[in-house]
This record gives C-alpha cells, structure tokens and sequence, in this order.
C-alpha cells in the first residue's frame, strides 16, 4: 500500500500528456552524471537524478519492467507534477510544519528500519541451520501413500446397490454419479482428487485402504449417506528433498533472524512506554496536526 498513491499517479503520468508549462527543455550529448545531476528546475527547486534513482527503486516490480525511456518519462513528470503541487502549499503555520516533520520522521524510520531488514535478509540463512531445521521437520517423517478416487453418495442401502448394478452393467462410473449422487461432487463426476490418511471419516477410509486400484467397493455407510467408491489410483508421495523445501526453510530461518535481532535490540536498548492518561482512540484525532484555520 505504501507505492499505491505513487502508483496512480505514476500511472496518469506514462499515460497521459503533462499540462505543466515548462520553460525550456535542454538536450544535450551525454554527460558525465551522478546523483546530484540536476535534471529538471521547477522555479526555484531543482530536482535531480537521485530523486528519479530514489523512486525507481522502490517502483512495484511490473513498472520496472517498463522501457527505460518510458519510466524516465513518467518519473521525471510525476516529479515536477509533484514540485507545482508543493509550491502551492506554504507551511504558514506551526502545526502545517509539524505534519510535515512527523510524517517526515515517520517515512525516514521506516526506510532506516527497511533497509536494516533487508541487509539481515540478504545473509540468507546459515547452511547448517538450514541443514539443522530439515532434519528437525523430515528427518522422522516417512513416505506417505496418497488416494485419488471417486464417489457416488446416496440416501440408502438400496440406492447404492442400484448404483452399484448400473456401473457392473457397463454404466460410467463418472456419469452415474452425474445422475445419481446426491453428493457436492455428484457434478463432477464423483472425483474426490488425491488424499492421504486421517482425511476422510474413518468408515470410508477404512473401505479406501481394503481396496485395489481399479475397484469398486460395496456400499459403505457413514454418516454423511451411503457411499460407492471407486478407487482410481494409488500413489507413493517420497519425503521432500533438502533442495524441495529450501526457499521455505530459509524464509522461516530469516524470519527467525529477524525476529531474534529485533528481541535482542529490546533486551539492550532502554525502552519507556509512558504511563498518560490519554484515551487510545486519541490516535485518529488528526486535528491534533491539522493547520489551525
């Protein structure tokens, strides 16, 4: 949420002309440049290419894939669009400075502390603690079998030995529970996709586990109805390797990096919530900084 209102704006600017008047526009050959560079002059503020670097970096990853052409357009317009506009507000009054200020001091807090996180996110995590947390999660884990099959659910005994005739005399399974499960997956055709242990209530797990790839069960009663299943396939899932869940662990590792040096930070740092009598809900009075008129 932090680029949108940027966004937008950002997005007006590469799509339509600027309305600004602008006194001269230089071309010259290229030039030796650096952050400093002034790149445009709007009255007496000058903005240069730092600021275009500043904002190009935190632009939302699809706009950087714009044309270098396009995206110094668009940001050099949305700038000066954005000089014109400060140039109509006079911090006249106390407090019009002092919203400034805190949101200034805010926005400098959170890039300071953004920044910090992100050196602590490119360590990446330690290989033996990666190492360390697989073990921890799969080194005990087995290989688990998974089910894919179907159903056809109905209100009794009877109706399921109908179900069961209509299949054994060449019906389609898939189309007979189309027409006769009262099930939500009756529509599609029974399919119940892949499963493993402990998902299913325990009757219908229990037929699932007594069966062979292919067959179909005799009516199985839980509380849901009675059931005719078939079972279509039976698959062997092998433990995740180290390198199949490597970008997970390590998320999970940084996090617990980042947390760790944030708690330890609290520990040595001095840290006074003031006791005041305030109401909590004083947080949402922006008069507090509003301009007095």
């Amino acid at each position: 949420m932090r680029h949108m209102s940027f966004v937008l704006s950002l997005t007006a600017a590469f799509a339509f002309p600027a309305f600004a008047q602008e006194t001269a526009t230089t071309t010259e050959t290229m030039v030796e440049y650096d952050a400093s560079t002034v790149v445009a002059r709007v009255n007496e503020r000058e903005i240069t290419l730092g600021h275009m670097v500043a904002i190009m970096e935190r632009l939302p990853a699809q706009y950087q894939e714009l044309p270098d052409s396009q995206l110094y357009t668009g940001i050099l317009d949305q700038l000066i669009d954005q000089a014109l506009i400060a140039d109509t507000v006079s911090p006249s009054t106390e407090t019009d400075t002092k919203r400034v200020q805190l949101i200034l001091e805010n926005e400098r807090l959170a890039l300071v502390s953004r920044n910090a996180i992100d050196a602590v996110i490119a360590e990446g995590a330690d290989p033996a603690d990666l190492q360390a947390a697989y073990d921890e999660v799969y080194g005990s884990v087995e290989p688990q079998t998974e089910y894919n099959a179907s159903h056809i659910l109905v209100e009794t005994a009877e109706d399921a030995q109908e179900v069961i005739k209509m299949v054994n005399d060449g019906g389609d399974f898939a189309e007979v529970a189309k027409e006769k499960s009262t099930g939500p997956s009756g529509p599609n055709g029974g399919s119940l996709g892949w499963f493993g242990e402990g998902v299913m209530v325990p009757e219908f797990e229990a037929a699932v586990l007594g069966m062979e790839a292919g067959a179909i069960s005799e009516p199985v009663q839980t509380q849901f109805g009675w059931h005719v299943i078939k079972l279509v396939e039976v698959r062997d899932v092998p433990v995740p390797t180290l390198d199949d869940v490597r970008e997970e662990l390590s998320q999970s590792l940084i996090e617990k990096k980042v947390s760790g040096r944030i708690d330890a930070m609290r520990a040595a740092a001095t840290v006074e919530r003031v006791e005041i009598a305030i109401p909590e809900a004083a947080i949402r009075e922006g008069s507090l900084i509003d301009p007095v008129e």
